[in-house]
C-alpha cells in the first residue's frame, strides 16, 4: 500500500514539473544605477552584443526566463568589463544574474551598479505538447493519471 502511494506521488510530481521550461530570450534587461547623477536608467542588452553604460561594457550571453503561468525565473550569464582611462579593459564581472534575487549577484562598482530585472523577445518559446502525439518518458497521457491510480479499498 505505501509503495503505490508513492509511485502515484511521484507520478504527480513528474508531470508537474515537466512543465515549467525555460524560455530563451534574445535581450537581457538591466537596470543601471549611476551614484555620481543618482539616475536609474534601464539598459537593453542583446545577446553577445557590447552595451555601453558609462565605464561599462556589459554583454549578455544567455538570457533564460518561464512562461507567464510559471513561477518567475529569470536568470541571465552576464560578462562586464570596465574600460580604464588608458583605454585597456579589465573584466569586474563574470557570472549569473538573477532578476527575483537582484542583491544576489549584482555588480557593486564604485560609481556604477547593474541589475538583471526581466528577460524580452523570446527566441524560442517552450513547445506546447500537440494533441494526440505521445508523452513524455515517466508521464501519463492527460487523463490517464486520474485512472491509473484509483483503486477500491475493500473495508
Amino acid at each position: 500500500m505505501l509503495l503505490a502511494i508513492m509511485s502515484a506521488l511521484g507520478v504527480l510530481t513528474a508531470t508537474t514539473s515537466a512543465n515549467a521550461q525555460r524560455i530563451e530570450n534574445q535581450t537581457a534587461v538591466f537596470a543601471a544605477l549611476d551614484k555620481v547623477t543618482a539616475r536609474i536608467s534601464p539598459l537593453n542588452a542583446g545577446l553577445n552584443t557590447s552595451e555601453t553604460f558609462g565605464a561599462l561594457k556589459v554583454v549578455a550571453r544567455a538570457c533564460y526566463s518561464r512562461g507567464p503561468t510559471e513561477p518567475p525565473k529569470t536568470s541571465a550569464f552576464v560578462e562586464i568589463d570596465e574600460v580604464m582611462l588608458d583605454g585597456s579593459t579589465r573584466r569586474i564581472f563574470t557570472g549569473w544574474m538573477f532578476a527575483e534575487s537582484p542583491g544576489l549577484n549584482a555588480l557593486e562598482h564604485p560609481v556604477f551598479d547593474l541589475w538583471l530585472t526581466e528577460c524580452a523577445n523570446p527566441a524560442r518559446t517552450a513547445a506546447a505538447p500537440r494533441p494526440g502525439a505521445p508523452a513524455a518518458a515517466g508521464q501519463a497521457p492527460q487523463g490517464e493519471a486520474d485512472t491509473q491510480f484509483r483503486r477500491r479499498v475493500r473495508r
